[in-house]
Formats: structure tokens, sequence, C-alpha cells
């Protein structure tokens, strides 16, 4: 049987440096509390509620938010498990459970923590996204479409699905991972999980170059250097060695013209992937070569192409 590999962050990064994911969770608490002060409260305008928010703020911290459900009530321990250690945060994810056996969150910290196989982690995530499924209510599912993650309480049933899609393609259900990511960029568009970033390495790997295309049209503005070299790749599968293709690297290379050399094997890629990301800086070119890498490798000829691209396009910027 096979070992539960390690997940990766939830949250994509932003424009400049990416926090850990811990400390966003950590503000995710502090959110939900604040959300159960004021739903507490009548306020008879906006203005009158973000001022009392502000003084809560002020004075250090936010006073006690008991919880009103037994959901509400397990997410709290999943909240303290999350700034546990070892045996403490099973501990608590297991007695969330007996409280409310609709926490997603759970079930999630116990497949990183406990799955000794990946068919486990797979079932336990499953179980996550079941669970957010009953905590959430088809309604949710209709009416907040475009707007997850936005909502609190879609988090958790987000993160078990996101999971799920990840294990599922190292376990080679590829199609399967694919349309579960597809689906919640349907559901959250502005994708503050990054999942764009798995779908623009698995699809070129699947073959699914008219998928690849319609998610580089859909978020076309993205600045990264992942769009931006995937865009160059996606341009070279569909035309070869075309105008538009060498315009789209050209692009690439003006932004982040660190990539190539991890790309072409002149330099060594690290085993792990840097902590924080740099826009067109090192970090930025050896992130994407450990992803992106991958689906420049198989393409055919696609590196060889790019060695030959990449000569003229640096003497032309050293003049």
């Amino acid at each position: 049987m096979s070992k539960k590999p390690a997940r990766k962050k939830e949250e994509p990064r932003p424009a400049e440096f990416a926090l850990p994911a811990f400390d966003r969770r950590i503000l995710e608490k502090a959110m939900a509390h604040a959300t159960r002060l004021v739903q507490e409260r009548e306020f008879t305008s906006l203005e009158e509620m973000n001022t009392y928010l502000r003084e809560m703020l002020a004075a250090g911290e936010l006073p006690p938010a008991p919880p009103r459900t037994p959901l509400e009530e397990a997410q709290d321990l999943i909240y303290e498990a999350w700034e546990a250690e070892g045996e403490r945060r099973v501990e608590l994810a297991r007695k969330a459970l007996q409280i409310s056996p609709d926490c997603a969150d759970a079930y999630v910290l116990l497949a990183d923590e406990t799955a000794e196989t990946i068919e486990e982690a797979i079932e336990l995530y499953e179980q996550g996204v079941r669970a957010g499924e009953r905590a959430l209510g088809p309604e949710m599912f209709e009416q907040a479409v475009g707007e997850f993650w936005g909502i609190l309480e879609t988090r958790p049933y987000m993160r078990a699905r996101a999971g799920l899609a990840e294990l599922l393609w190292l376990f080679g259900e590829r199609r399967k991972a694919i349309a579960h990511l597809q689906d919640m960029l349907r559901l959250n568009p502005n994708d503050n999980q990054g999942l764009r970033y798995l779908l623009m390495v698995w699809l070129p790997l699947v073959g699914d170059d008219q998928a690849l295309g319609e998610l580089l049209h859909r978020y076309e503005d993205e600045p990264s250097a992942e769009w931006l070299y995937t865009n160059a790749l996606w341009h070279l599968r569909q035309e070869g060695d075309s105008a538009r293709s060498r315009r789209a690297l050209r692009k690439a290379l003006d932004k982040a013209p660190l990539v190539p050399p991890y790309l072409l094997g002149r330099k060594p890629i690290p085993e792990e992937p840097p902590a924080y990301i740099q826009m067109g800086g090192e970090s930025e070119a050896v992130s994407y070569a450990l992803t992106g890498g991958t689906a420049w490798r198989a393409t055919d000829g696609a590196l060889t192409w790019l060695a030959r691209q990449v000569g003229p396009v640096k003497r032309r910027g050293r003049r």
C-alpha cells in the first residue's frame, strides 16, 4: 500500500509574497468569531456595525463568541487543533466529530495526520466532502454559486474537496480530479485556493488542450510566471513554432526571465519548493519549474524549442 503524500498549501500566492497557510486559518477563526458577534447584535446601519468592530479590535481582542450550534462548537475545536501539535490535534479532531459529524475540517485534519495509505486518506477526504455537503445544504450550492469561499461556512467543504482532488490525481483518477477542480472554479471563480495552478499543470498532461485554453483565457490577466509560460506552451502545442507562440514566450521572458535555465536543466532544481514567492525572482522560477516543468517535458519538442528561442531573447535584452 502506498504512503499518503504530503499535502500542498491550500492557498494561492498573491502578487508578491505568500503567507503561511497556518496564519490564514487563524485569521479565519477571528473572522468567524467576529461574524458571530455581529449576528448577535442588532445594528441600525453598516457604519454602526463597523464602529463596533473597530472598538472591539482596538481593545486588543474580540470578546468571547460562544458557539450557537454543534457544528460551530466542533469547528471551534478545529481552530484549536490547528494551533496544537502532535496527538492533541488528532484528539481534538475526533472530539469535533463526536459533537458534529458534519465538521468537514475534522476529516481533513484526520486525513493529514492519521491516514497510513493514500486509500485511507481518500476515504477521509470523501467523508469530509459529504460532511460539507450536509452542513451547507442544497440551497447553498444553488444560491451561492460564484461566491464560495467568500462565505466562511463553505471553506471546510472547499478544503476537503481540494484535498480529495489532489489525492485522486496522485492515485491515477486524473479525470475525476480535474472534474472536481473545474466544478470548484464554477463555485468560486475568484479561486482563493489557487486551484487554477493545479489545473494548468494537469490539463496538458491528460491532453485536454481545449480546457487548458479556456482556463488560460478565463484568467488571462494573471501576471505570474506560471500563467505566462503555460500560455506560451499552450500556443506551441496548438500552432507549433508560430509568431503567436514566440510572442507569448517573449512576454513570459520579459516578466520572468529566470525560468528557462531551470526548465532546461541548466540550473539544478531544489527538491523542496520555496517557502515564499517573489514575482520575477529566483523563487518564482524554481516554483514554476517544479510544477509546470512536467507539462513542458511531456510536450514533444517543447524544451528544444524553448532552448532555441531563449538565446535571441537574451541578446536583445542586453543591448
